[in-house]
């Protein structure tokens, strides 16, 4: 086993889309108040492109608000949504993150989820010796990205499972048990803090979106949805299949713009296409938006719609409805706040009916609260002894 003799353990979190901020901010937090680590935060990949970022989001800023100083920029996304892209921009985020580990020598790298970019975090970080954290291992969705996820398992020491069913499956993969982790979700717990800490005031919208304009006071619905990458050839259907049925609602809808995947493109223009041909449309266009921003409208909709995760991990905990369109959340752990369709206009449309005759679930703890998961997290990062050869356990 290897482990750190210096008095600060340099750990590097790596932040690739602005939902990885979203909920680790807690444990940046924690990590950033520790006396025993140097906390950098490498920010790679689509979160740095500036067409999918909003006025009152700029991740650097929110980050040094956050107190964090050791800021670096890692750039190497090429520009469209194809599946060559994807696959070059992979192939240069393995060399970009080999430079950057290269020169700044971290002690630890923590990655999160399923993205393409993490994955090419994981490789460079395997390659030279550099012991990998993953957050958020172990879950199931059906597509490419549980693929990716489990790759970024298999280059990881150090695991934390946001539920038992996903631990169970990383020692089935032959992961050290006393290096497998589930302290609930700190996911939950970002909403959990939010949603109790509220203040009260009304949320300013002013600076985020664009479309119709109308207050979070009123009803409204949320969407979001994203290119599954093995459905490219249904992607502009089913988006428009999507947006009629929200129009026909005559309800007024906060709309996310996709994650840049492949197949993004391909949304982003049948939005753009409806904004502009359907004047009296009551969709307001939202970029990425602050966290607490985010949990404040989500807890407050009337139901959600759409292929994200949010769906699936935070409504639980908040009750909300939730309508999961296709494929892209396939055996995700879940709770009976979701309703599971097609893309037929019928069946989206008598689900959305049925769910909003519901109005609210019973709160879930699938997705449970330890008592400060981010805490205990932050605590493994700092003080367990890193080791870099890896076995696999019978």
């Amino acid at each position: 086993m290897v482990s750190n003799s210096d008095n600060k353990r340099k750990i590097c979190f790596i932040i690739t889309s602005f939902i990885h901020y979203s909920r680790s901010f807690l444990i940046l937090e924690e990590l950033k108040n520790r006396s025993d680590v140097e906390l950098h935060v490498a920010m790679a990949g689509a979160i740095l492109l500036s067409k999918y970022a909003s006025k009152d989001a700029n991740i650097r800023d929110i980050l040094k608000k956050d107190g964090i100083d050791n800021i670096h920029e890692i750039h190497f996304n090429l520009d469209g949504g194809k599946k060559i892209t994807q696959a070059k921009t992979a192939g240069l985020g393995v060399i970009e993150f080999s430079s950057f580990f290269n020169h700044m020598k971290p002690d630890l790298i923590v990655v999160r989820g399923d993205r393409f970019e993490v994955l090419s975090a994981a490789v460079a970080a395997a390659y030279m010796n550099i012991p990998i954290a993953h957050i958020e291992g172990g879950d199931v969705s059906g597509t490419l990205d549980e693929s990716v996820r489990h790759a970024i398992t298999k280059l990881s020491h150090i695991h934390f499972a946001t539920n038992e069913p996903a631990r169970n499956r990383i020692l089935k993969m032959g992961e050290q048990p006393e290096y497998v982790f589930n302290f609930g979700s700190p996911d939950i717990e970002v909403v959990h803090n939010i949603i109790n800490n509220e203040n009260g005031n009304r949320i300013n919208l002013s600076m985020t979106g664009s479309g119709f304009d109308f207050q979070p006071e009123e009803d409204y619905l949320m969407v979001t949805y994203h290119p599954v990458t093995t459905e490219i050839d249904r992607l502009v259907e089913n988006t428009s299949i999507l947006l009629e049925v929200i129009h026909e609602t005559n309800l007024p809808v906060f709309w996310f713009w996709p994650n840049f995947d492949i197949g993004s493109e391909e949304i982003s223009h049948e939005l753009r296409a409806f904004k502009d041909q359907v004047p009296d449309n009551k969709i307001r266009f939202m970029r990425h938006i602050h966290p607490q921003k985010f949990i404040c409208l989500l807890k407050n909709t009337k139901c959600f719609i759409g292929n994200s995760s949010a769906g699936i991990k935070e409504c639980s905990y908040l009750g909300i409805p939730v309508i999961n369109l296709g494929s892209r959340q396939n055996n995700r752990f879940r709770a009976d706040n979701v309703v599971d369709v097609g893309f037929a206009k019928e069946e989206i449309a008598n689900a959305l009916e049925e769910q909003l005759k519901i109005g609210r679930y019973p709160v879930s703890d699938i997705y449970k609260i330890d008592e400060s998961p981010s805490k205990k997290i932050a605590s493994v990062l700092a003080e367990i002894d890193l080791y870099i050869q890896k076995s696999f356990i019978d």
